[in-house]
This record gives structure tokens, sequence and C-alpha cells, in this order.
């Protein structure tokens, strides 16, 4: 029971890393109906940038800001030039746009900082607690102490401002939103800024564990079957499906995979995900499409 605990609780805490890049794709989502696939991208270009700052000498926090602002610009940037654009046209459309966008960072992020391997130190150190014999990673602690700080945050933003009641306007009804004077550009600015600012924290929390390299963007992948579990207009979902896949995926490889020669660890999350299509296509918290014909 100690050994299945300590992979249960392991899978929980790498299930929250998994959560942190879902967080993103939600936020955009609900806010623009735009599922962006560059989100991987932004991750790694906010991770990139962070570490190359700080190796050229430039303090840790000063680095945190400069790449903060980065984001910031950026996510303005994409809004201005990609998306108000392609307003009103098809979601298909607006898709391919976004993975046109990836790749477009991908280059840029090479272009600035190069394509070599960086080493990401939070100075949280990765060691072991022994708790009730069950041993927990101090580093997955940390991220998953902040990731419940975002959520709280973004949680308090979206119920208790005016800027997050103006978000959940658009995000439920987007012409009545526009009817009653709400300036869609505007919020679209704002969520694709707080998207940026999401991938920031993910990204440094992925870098600091797997090393900065362009393998990173691909993370995009593992959110996915995160993303049908829990719903893609939720946060909570986004929440509770990384749990699921975490915990489930690592459960997988440690008790089914040893029967089929293992590895089964990367694609199970996705056979998880085909099963909830077939039951439950709209996700545990997401909101079912009634469409009249």
């Amino acid at each position: 029971m100690e050994f299945f605990a300590e992979v249960l609780v392991g899978g929980l805490l790498a299930g929250v890393m998994y959560s942190m890049v879902a967080i993103g794709f939600v936020l955009i989502y609900k806010a623009s109906g735009v599922f962006n696939f560059a989100q991987g991208a932004m991750v790694l270009f906010a991770a990139l940038t962070f570490v190359s700052l700080v190796e050229r000498g430039l303090p840790f926090w000063a680095a945190l800001g400069a790449t903060l602002a980065a984001m910031v610009a950026l996510a303005l940037a994409i809004g201005r030039v990609v998306l108000r654009p392609l307003v009103n046209r098809p979601p298909i459309v607006l898709f391919m746009a976004t993975l046109g966008l990836s790749f477009i960072l991908e280059g840029a992020a090479q272009w600035l900082w190069g394509a070599q391997v960086h080493q990401l130190d939070l100075g949280i150190a990765d060691q072991p607690f022994d708790v009730g014999g069950v041993f927990i990673s101090a580093f997955d602690l940390f991220a998953a102490a902040t990731a419940a700080v975002l959520v709280a945050v973004l949680g308090i933003g979206f119920q208790r401002t005016r800027t997050g009641l103006t978000l959940r306007g658009v995000a439920d009804d987007p012409l009545a939103a526009l009817a009653v004077g709400v300036n869609i550009e505007r919020v679209w600015a704002v969520v694709w800024s707080v998207g940026g600012a999401v991938a920031l924290v993910a990204g440094l929390l992925w870098g600091a564990r797997t090393g900065v390299q362009f393998s990173l963007s691909y993370v995009v992948l593992k959110a996915l079957p995160v993303l049908i579990i829990g719903g893609f207009s939720s946060i909570a979902g986004a929440i509770v499906g990384g749990l699921l896949i975490g915990a489930t995926e690592k459960l997988a490889e440690v008790y089914v995979g040893s029967l089929v020669g293992g590895g089964i660890e990367n694609w199970f999350p996705y056979l998880l995900a085909l099963l909830f299509l077939f039951w439950r296509p709209f996700g545990l918290f997401g909101q079912r499409t009634v469409q009249r014909i």
C-alpha cells in the first residue's frame, strides 16, 4: 500500500504540471472560442527567454519581470496581428492560424536565443520527503502549491472583479456582450495576456523539471487529454483532468505496463481521452452544446 500511495501521489503531482499548461488553453478558449495550439510554443518561448536573460547576468526577479513584459507584449501582438483580421471566421481557420503561429514562435525563439539546451534552476532542491513511508518530491510540492495559488488568483479574478465579470459575459454570449458595448478586442487582449503569464509559470516549472529545450513545446500534446476529460471551458476541469491523467498514467505504467512490455505511459492518456469522447464528449465540467436545426 505504501508503494501504491507513492505512485499515486507522484502521479497526482505530475498531473498538476499538465494542468498548468491546460489552464492557458482554457482561459483563451473561454473568452475567444479559439483553441490556441500555440500555447506550447508560448511555454517554450517564455522559459527560453527567462533562462537566456538569467544566463546573460540579469538578476532572477529582473529576468522574471522582463519575460513577463515580453509575454504580455507577445499576447497583445497576437491579438492585433492574428486574431483581429480573422474575426467571425470559422473555428478551423483560427485553429490553423494558431498552428502556424506555433511554428513562428519556435523559429523566433531559436533566432533570438539559439537552439542549445539550457538548465534552469529555480532554487528548489528536488529532494524527497518521507511522509508516513511515502516519498514526495519537494519540487512537486512546490509546483502543486504554485498551481493552487494560480488557480485561486484566477478564480478570484474571474468571480470578484469587473474585468472577470466582463470576461464571463463574453464567454457566455459574445454577441450580447458586443451589443451592450463591451470592447471585445480589449477582452481578448486581457485574456491572451493572462494566457501569456500562465505560459511563463508553466514554462518555468517544466523547464526546471526537464530542461529548457525545444521539445518543451510538445507539452501541448499532453494537455490535450486533460482538456478532453476536464472540458475546454473550465479551469476546475483543467485541474481535475490533469490530476486524473497524471494518476492513471503512472498507475497504468506500474501495474499494467509490466504485463504488455511497458511503455504505455505515453499513450494511455489518449486511450482514456478516447473513452471520454464516447461517454462524455464535452468533458466532466464542460458545457453541453445544444444546437437547433
